[in-house]
């Protein structure tokens, strides 16, 4: 993977440079609090006291264009707005941006920001989606009407074969997968003739309101 740089070191930019840190990334930390860049020092391959706003201490620093960084400054949106302008000046590829809302989201887009995550709305995405489905246990979005998730199979799905299921007939959904626990392992796509165990997991594939449908 390509070097990261993570520019703000909140509770956001810190565990995500100690996690790309402890995955083997090359990984460079920017905080101008000197505490939090001594914390950080050992999860970091190289760590930086530097006001990230300020254009010349960045350039400085030898930001490359392949370099992906991360900007995480809270809800401070001048200062998040004005280094996504001087990384998008010095034609960095790859700018994702941490916002506290959509406003900010479309601000930072405009001003060049590939990618601007707002970690508290997708967390509790997650987490109602967790208790209005309780069955389904993780959602990829893939566009706002198909999503790939995990799926504890209903018990009316027991001890029947896919095909017996015609789940793409009567659900509008497809079994690209399924994850054993007993024994573990991975099943990709699997045969119609593959017999549902209440152990087993489903990786399917389907709109929103047919996995709803069948939760």
């Amino acid at each position: 993977m390509k070097r990261v740089v993570v520019v703000g070191l909140g509770i956001f930019g810190f565990n995500i440079v100690k996690d790309l840190y402890e995955n083997g990334i090359e990984v460079i930390a920017i905080d101008k609090d000197k505490e939090v860049i001594q914390k950080i020092r050992d999860y970091s391959t190289k760590a930086i006291v530097a006001d990230g706003t300020d254009k010349e201490i960045m350039e400085s620093i030898g930001i490359q264009e392949d370099d992906v960084v991360i900007v995480s400054f809270g809800e401070d949106l001048a200062a998040a707005t004005l280094i996504t302008l001087h990384l998008k000046e010095a034609k960095v590829k790859h700018i994702i941006v941490k916002a506290p809302n959509e406003d900010h989201k479309h601000v930072l887009e405009k001003v060049g920001a590939t990618e601007v995550v707002i970690p508290e709305k997708e967390m509790a995405d997650k987490i109602a989606k967790s208790l209005i489905s309780p069955n389904v246990l993780d959602y990829i979005p893939l566009s706002e009407d198909y999503t790939i998730c995990e799926l504890a199979p209903p018990s009316s799905f027991m001890g029947k074969t896919i095909g017996e299921l015609h789940l793409r007939s009567r659900h509008h959904i497809e079994v690209i997968a399924i994850r054993e626990v007993l024994p573990e392992r991975i099943r990709m796509v699997p045969r119609a003739d593959f017999v549902i165990k209440d152990s087993d997991i489903l990786v399917i594939i389907g709109k929103e309101e047919d996995i709803q449908k069948i939760r």
